[in-house]
């Protein structure tokens, strides 16, 4: 078996793309997507088309309305083709605001409903801010399950876990690139800080319990990948993907429950004083969630613009 093969007898893996075309011959379970990934697709030739489709279907409703209905028109087409779920993501200008993200997630998940959708089929993609954290709480209550994004953190996976959210999106590459500028230093294998974090995270919901599926995303490698095998879900861009199909070199499990009950990491809770003070006090996660957010929302400002410019 290659290298994909292989991870899929540990790991359910999950395509990180909106370029929906490309992701079939891979036969991920699930789909994510955020802006950037969306932005990225839409200037192609292959899915200008719906881009263009969607504003002219929808010329008299604001621009807000449209990209709301733009995205939930690539998670349509995307949940074609994998038999799971599609992660769509609130805009990134409320992650710092609970009502509007609540509100947000209500109307994404409505117009999913109105295609036909059920709500166990969707996941709705939030940045894991306190204030993202209580909006996913309240919408979990309400059977609209999420996805918390933008995850660098155990101070963010504990808040989240304690809030019963159905998923999370702890950050490998970015936690990477964050290390490697700041040292100088390469790191590979089982040292690398993104895939030690992601570790962490794993190992203390397992160890006390959380049912919160673990997801590991943002690889800038296959060795990334592979020394996270056991992970819950791995959300794995179409290039990696088909650098996994490429090789045959053995997978072995390394991440499970078993050993994440050996982990002598001890449990903790936080309130909102003692969460904004843990996530402060990590310069590494509080520079990479502020620069994620403000790259989202810069991507997210850039579709409409499209938008507008075809109305």
């Amino acid at each position: 078996m290659n290298q994909l093969e292989q991870l899929k007898q540990f790991t359910t893996v999950v395509a990180d793309t909106g370029d929906f075309q490309s992701i079939q011959r891979y036969s991920p379970q699930d789909s994510t997507t955020n802006p950037s990934l969306i932005l990225r697709a839409v200037q192609k030739d292959t899915y200008h088309a719906l881009l263009e489709k969607t504003v002219r279907d929808n010329r008299d409703k604001s621009t807000e309305a449209i990209m709301d209905r733009l995205l939930v028109a690539f998670g349509v087409e995307i949940l074609k083709i994998v038999p799971g779920r599609v992660s769509t993501e609130t805009d990134a200008r409320l992650s710092f605001d609970t009502e509007g993200s609540i509100k947000k997630g209500r109307e994404l998940v409505a117009l999913y409903n109105k295609a036909g959708i059920p709500n166990d089929r969707v996941l709705i993609k939030i940045a894991s801010t306190w204030e993202g954290i209580r909006a996913a709480e309240v919408l979990q209550k309400e059977g609209i399950r999420c996805n918390m994004t933008l995850m660098f953190s155990l101070p963010q996976a504990v808040a989240c876990a304690e809030a019963n959210v159905q998923l999370i999106s702890p950050f490998v590459g970015r936690i990477y690139d964050w290390y490697k500028k700041q040292t100088g230093n390469e790191y590979t294998g089982e040292n690398d800080p993104g895939v030690q974090s992601v570790k962490r995270i794993y190992n203390y919901y397992r160890k006390f319990g959380y049912p919160t599926e673990v997801m590991g995303a943002s690889f800038r490698n296959t060795s990334q990948i592979i020394e996270l095998a056991g992970c819950d879900l791995l959300t794995i861009s179409p290039e990696l993907l088909q650098k996994l199909s490429d090789s045959d070199m053995p997978v072995t499990r390394k991440l499970n429950r078993e050993n994440a009950k050996q982990d002598p990491v001890e449990k903790t809770s936080y309130d909102e004083k003692g969460f904004r003070l843990a996530l402060n006090n990590d310069a590494m996660a509080t520079e990479k969630l502020s620069e994620g957010i403000r790259l989202f929302c810069a991507d997210t400002i850039k579709l409409e613009k499209m938008i507008d410019e075809l109305r």
